[in-house]
């Protein structure tokens, strides 16, 4: 089961990298219960997200894969920005994903959202930063920072089963082909 999921979230990380522009910002995360806050959370599930921006396009494409959990995926979104406490309020859109899949124990997810547009967020984290863009600012400098984590919340775990705390990919960071050539 290890290696299966090591493959796929390999593949996840791999096969968009040549899709990717030098101006192009990736963001990944391992997700488990181990970052749950607060804890404790009982669960084996495991998973991999990887979070792409293209200022070029001013898009977001969200990619994961899990597995493992206790009960059927009830949410999933990202956090932005913590502060003083290990949580945060939710940036992106309620109570989930576009197209997230929902009731399951393991999935895989790919979804490309226009950061231009109100709907890829939350309407509180909007309201909160002024107007869209900022709200974009924000999450970027959130993701940047280490300060968002990706979370998937399970009918178990209603306030979340498995996290990852996003960090900078400093592997495709730059331009990844000339690095790759």
């Amino acid at each position: 089961m290890f290696i299966k999921r090591f493959v796929l979230a390999l593949a996840i990380a791999t096969v968009p990298a040549a899709a990717c522009s030098a101006s192009d910002q990736r963001f990944f995360g391992y997700l488990n219960a181990l970052n749950e806050y607060p804890g404790p959370v009982t669960s084996a599930g495991t998973g991999f997200a990887l979070v792409t921006f293209s200022p070029t396009a001013v898009t977001m494409r969200v990619q994961v894969t899990f597995s493992g959990l206790t009960a059927g995926t009830t949410a999933s979104h990202i956090h932005c920005c913590v502060t003083s406490t290990p949580t945060a309020g939710v940036a992106t859109t309620l109570p989930s994903f576009t197209g997230f899949p929902l009731g399951v124990t393991s999935g895989t997810y790919d979804h490309t959202f226009d950061m231009t547009m109100a709907s890829s967020y939350s309407p509180a984290f909007v309201t909160a930063q002024g107007t869209v863009s900022a709200a974009l600012a924000a999450l970027l400098a959130g993701m940047t920072n280490s300060t968002a984590y990706f979370n998937i919340h399970t009918s178990t775990y209603p306030a979340g089963e498995i996290r990852a705390n996003m960090q900078v990919d400093t592997v495709f960071a730059g331009d990844f082909e000339q690095a790759a050539g």
